[in-house]
């Protein structure tokens, strides 16, 4: 291990706030330092989150896969004359809220397309619908990209739209549709999404509502490791200024089914070294966040345990009825039992315990 380096690691492990040359220097290496890295970010991990693996007992419900957005990295959407096509309406949500709740989930929820004809209105009675039919569960739902959409079609101001949606029974907001907090890759992977900086905006009115959100990026695709740390800065910034951040999510790019791949314009995924170094980077220069989530949705269940050894205290939720990931042509990704979560925690000698959305032990 170069000076360096070590001297990267020291400085974290010490407490101290590494810089942005510091992450791209981590996220470059390619040899057997993986480890030392991985191996200093699981030591950060115990001591800011204890040994615990937690997760939470949750179900989606996506209301359409219809979009009026064209992104290149969702195999997800569909258009008009597709085949397909579904769009739920007011009996079907109820009634999949309540089998949710019947499930005993602590969670609910709900990212879908952009449908031409949603309003405001159509995410306000959406939510009301949920928070009725499953009464106590936490909603956590929506992105900023629905929420500038809903203002756009409604002539509101995004804050309005977030007050109304919190009125109606959100209880936290998804930090989805980040992928990549750089405009002039989102101008490649998703040109018709919002801006950098609106997306930024429109977390902050959120957090400053007292709605909490997750962080996410996605990565894998056409991005530069340096696209990757400005990403994280970002996140950082806005964890200083709110601490509005419930947890950081990385989403690892699903390819098989995407534009972008077809179109040779994204690489096949991230590899096991990327999938490995983005929790350890992101354990040790996001030096205000507690919690970091695996996801076993993307990368299957044997490298989520392996990021459990490079930073991660937590392995995301049960996911009844997962969509998203599966129409970009991930396996598996519909349901995991507490059971084989708690083999896997185990089988690192540590604990697995049930949280809430907002990270309260059941």
């Amino acid at each position: 291990m170069d000076s360096r380096l070590s001297a990267i690691l020291s400085d974290a492990a010490g407490g101290h706030r590494i810089s942005e040359a510091d992450a791209l220097r981590l996220f470059t290496t390619r040899d057997r330092d993986v480890w030392k890295i991985a191996a200093a970010a699981d030591e950060k991990r115990e001591k800011v989150a204890g040994n615990a693996v937690t997760y939470v007992r949750n179900q989606n419900i996506n209301v359409t896969n219809l979009c009026v957005n064209a992104c290149g990295f969702c195999g997800f959407s569909k258009k008009p004359g597709d085949e397909g096509i579904y769009f739920h309406d007011k009996p079907v949500i109820e009634e999949k809220a309540r089998l949710a709740k019947s499930r005993g989930v602590t969670e609910i929820c709900t990212v879908s397309g952009l449908h031409p004809a949603f309003t405001a209105q159509s995410y306000f009675d959406v939510y009301r619908w949920i928070s009725e039919a499953a009464p106590g569960v936490h909603l956590h739902a929506g992105n900023p990209m629905e929420v500038a959409y809903a203002a756009r079609k409604s002539g509101m101001t995004t804050k309005e739209v977030l007050s109304q949606m919190k009125a109606a029974g959100l209880n936290s907001m998804c930090g989805t549709a980040a992928e990549i907090l750089v405009d002039t890759v989102r101008e490649k992977i998703c040109p018709q999404k919002i801006s950098t900086e609106e997306w930024m905006r429109i977390i902050r009115e959120a957090h400053h509502l007292g709605i909490p959100t997750t962080a996410t990026i996605m990565y894998g695709h056409c991005e530069s490791e340096k696209d990757r740390v400005r990403h994280l800065a970002l996140l950082r910034q806005i964890q200083d200024e709110t601490l509005g951040f419930t947890e950081f999510v990385p989403l690892s790019f699903i390819h098989m089914n995407t534009p972008i791949f077809r179109n040779g314009e994204a690489r096949a995924g991230a590899t096991g070294r990327e999938d490995t170094l983005m929790v350890a980077v992101a354990r040790l220069f996001l030096d205000n966040f507690k919690n970091i989530q695996v996801s076993w949705v993307k990368e299957g269940i044997k490298m989520a345990q392996l990021g459990l050894l490079a930073g991660a205290n937590d392995l995301g939720g049960t996911m009844f009825e997962e969509s998203i990931s599966k129409g970009a042509g991930a396996t598996n990704t519909d349901f995991l039992d507490p059971a084989e979560m708690q083999r896997v925690a185990e089988d690192l000698g540590r604990t697995l315990c049930r949280r809430t959305t907002l990270y309260r032990r059941v």
